[in-house]
């Protein structure tokens, strides 16, 4: 390609013509002559030296002013002009451009090494240091007219307003709005300590540190969340990479010296609000592990970052979740159990601390990692934290959000399994909450619930049992009270709620939309505190009595396997063949299909002899969700008969279901050819 054309492909305002003529430059930089090299550098020099050259030129010539560094063939002047161009474009208007000019500055330490960071050392810090705050800009060119026209008074009143509008919406939008180029220039920070390696490692002071971390702690989530990969570069100083094996620092590693400073302010990364926050101090912190020098000064900060990496192994949040999964493989060594158990103290404390945090992913993790502790570490080591943790789980299991109530009922019937003597005392606060989410309006909610509750009656005597089996009657003989037309949303308080349906005659109120705060389903976001968000709890139904019903078929089928119940269950068998033959009410489906997947499994928790007595009474149910218009239902049937029939024996279900009724014979038959699901 000649040089004519490449510069237009370069300088093209498409960005596919841009990148073509990249990869053209790449592909014939190695037969380039020197002389064709230098006037090619000249060219790109001029290009980057017009002051009227269109943002796109200016982006074209810095991504071929890179390719050029990369091959190692640029003239120092070449050398030279890049390093001073690309600072002046650190501050361009167009993001794009700044971008790339970041990227230039990183090629440029790769070939030159860190003293490229020691000339630009103040333009970088200067950039970030200056660009931190963001004052309001209410006074403009027309404010003397304004002054003139309305006198004193009147433009101070309207000026003092301007200012308290300003602010309150400068409380709503910095936390997701851009911030100027702030992030370009801590961009360009982290491509210059990442090229730098190890050498940056001399230039990592007090002074760096304390503008990283104001960063931290900024208001906008965007600027944390690049303090946080900045932070992951510079620990990353402590290992020289250049040998065959990464090589960790043992004398003058900035990164130990100052590990208390990083890891407080990596620790509170941890706890972000933002999921991508969180992300960025992840893999800061294993950057950070792997920096230092042995495992007894990893040791040193266990304390305050190995409660948060334990809980961030539940976080909702996948990408967290998995990539602290991982870490923590990584930096316990396959002894996480031990520094639980060592740290126990620390851990207890910040999982409690974490149950009243403001955003309700976290005090979901936090249920989780409380019932981990109850399953997996040594009783003695938390006997102690037994009614403390307990305590937590309580407040939890009343929370406005049922992802948290699910998650502390869970966590509550594994620590009454586990701890039956101690956690007897808060029974008569428990078993209610147990109940209440037997017949919560969230299916999963329910199926938790009946989990907690077999741990429940199964640790504690027949009293118990007998209060449980109670419950369950009443739960299935209740159904006969379904309302005909019970409707989604129909017993909702239209005065109190916030969100959706329930306020929909306010939707064109502009008071409800001006000035408020920004919500993203999409994030995880401080969305929703401990009484409030897209799940408030206004917001939420009265249950009905198909709810509990189906909570109870739960029940049922999960103290089906302790075979000390078997004789208490299959009674129960002819209460829910009745609530299956309810039919209506609008939600009987699903009852149907929650009773047909849960048949065979309290078929094989009895026992076939105690089953076979009530066999015939679920035919007529099964055989109606088989050919029902769900297909949920429909499926669920099927794969009911399927399993019947391996339990029972093909031949005998189908004499069964001859003698109860032919006309099924041919749906039975039918059925048989249709693979399981």
């Amino acid at each position: 390609m000649e040089e004519q054309t490449l510069l237009a492909s370069l300088c093209s305002s498409a960005k596919l013509e841009r990148d073509k003529g990249v990869l053209e430059l790449q592909r014939n930089i190695p037969n380039l002559t020197q002389e064709d090299l230098q006037l090619l550098e000249e060219s790109i020099t001029g290009l980057l030296s017009n002051e009227d050259a269109k943002w796109e030129t200016k982006h074209g010539a810095l991504m071929a002013c890179k390719v050029i560094l990369q091959s190692t063939r640029a003239s120092e002047q070449f050398v030279i002009n890049g390093k001073n161009l690309s600072l002046k474009f650190l501050a361009d208007d167009e993001f794009r451009v700044r971008m790339a000019s970041a990227e230039v500055m990183s090629t440029l330490c790769e070939v030159s090494g860190s003293q490229i960071y020691e000339y630009s050392k103040d333009s970088i810090l200067t950039g970030i240091s200056s660009n931190l705050k963001r004052e309001p800009s209410v006074a403009d060119e027309e404010d003397d007219a304004r002054h003139d026209e309305m006198g004193e008074s009147n433009y101070n009143q309207i000026k003092t307003n301007a200012l308290r509008r300003w602010s309150s919406s400068e409380k709503i939008f910095h936390d997701t709005a851009g911030w100027k180029s702030l992030e370009t220039w801590m961009k360009c920070l982290q491509f210059v300590i990442k090229s730098c390696g190890y050498h940056f490692n001399p230039y990592i002071d007090q002074e760096l540190l304390d503008l990283v971390f104001k960063a931290l702690k900024h208001t906008n989530r965007f600027v944390r969340e690049t303090g946080f990969y900045v932070c992951a570069a510079l620990v990353s100083c402590g290992v020289n990479t250049e040998g065959d094996k990464p090589v960790v620092l043992v004398e003058d590693n900035a990164i130990f010296i100052y590990g208390d400073q990083l890891a407080f302010h990596l620790g509170e990364g941890l706890s972000d609000n933002w999921s991508q926050v969180r992300l960025a101090a992840s893999v800061a912190i294993r950057h950070f592990f792997l920096s230092l020098p042995s495992s007894e000064a990893r040791s040193q900060f266990f304390p305050v970052l190995l409660p948060r990496m334990c809980l961030n192994r539940y976080y909702a949040a996948e990408g967290v979740r998995i990539y602290s999964q991982e870490t923590w493989r990584l930096i316990t060594d396959g002894k996480g159990k031990q520094l639980v158990e060592k740290y126990i103290d620390h851990v207890v404390l910040y999982y409690i601390e974490q149950t009243c945090a403001d955003n309700h992913s976290v005090r979901e993790a936090s249920c989780a990692c409380v019932a981990e502790l109850a399953t997996k570490i040594d009783k003695p080591v938390i006997q102690p934290h037994v009614f403390t943790l307990l305590d937590a789980l309580v407040t939890c299991f009343q929370d406005d959000s049922w992802p948290v109530r699910d998650a502390a009922c869970l966590a509550c019937g594994n620590f009454i399994e586990c701890f039956p003597e101690k956690s007897k005392e808060k029974l008569d606060v428990l078993f209610p909450l147990f109940f209440n989410n037997l017949q919560d309006n969230i299916p999963s909610v329910r199926q938790g619930a009946a989990v907690a509750l077999c741990n429940v009656m199964k640790v504690y005597g027949v009293e118990i049992k007998e209060v449980g089996i109670k419950k369950i009657k009443e739960g299935l003989m209740g159904l006969e009270h379904q309302a005909a037309n019970a409707e989604k949303y129909s017993q909702l308080d239209k005065d109190t709620s916030t969100y959706g349906v329930a306020k929909q005659l306010r939707d064109n109120d502009m008071e409800l939309h001006t000035d408020k705060q920004m919500y993203s389903c999409g994030s995880l976001a401080p969305k929703m505190g401990r009484g409030g968000g897209c799940m408030d709890h206004k917001f939420r139904k009265p249950c009905e009595p198909w709810e509990l019903a189906d909570g109870c078929v739960h029940l049922i089928a999960e103290l089906s396997s302790l075979p000390e119940m078997a004789c208490l269950i299959a009674p129960l068998l002819s209460l829910v063949a009745k609530a299956a033959s309810y039919q209506h009410y609008t939600q009987h489906l699903y009852l149907l299909e929650t009773i047909c997947k849960k048949l065979p499994v309290i078929a094989n928790g009895i026992g076939k002899r105690l089953f076979k007595s009530q066999l015939e009474s679920f035919f007529d149910c099964i055989f109606y969700a088989l050919v029902s218009e769900s297909s949920l239902t429909s499926s669920a049937a099927s794969q009911c008969l399927n399993r019947l029939s391996s339990l029972l024996g093909p031949n005998i279900l189908r004499g069964r279901v001859e003698n109860y009724n032919p006309k099924y014979l041919d749906m039975l038959d039918a059925n048989q050819y249709i693979a399981p699901l």
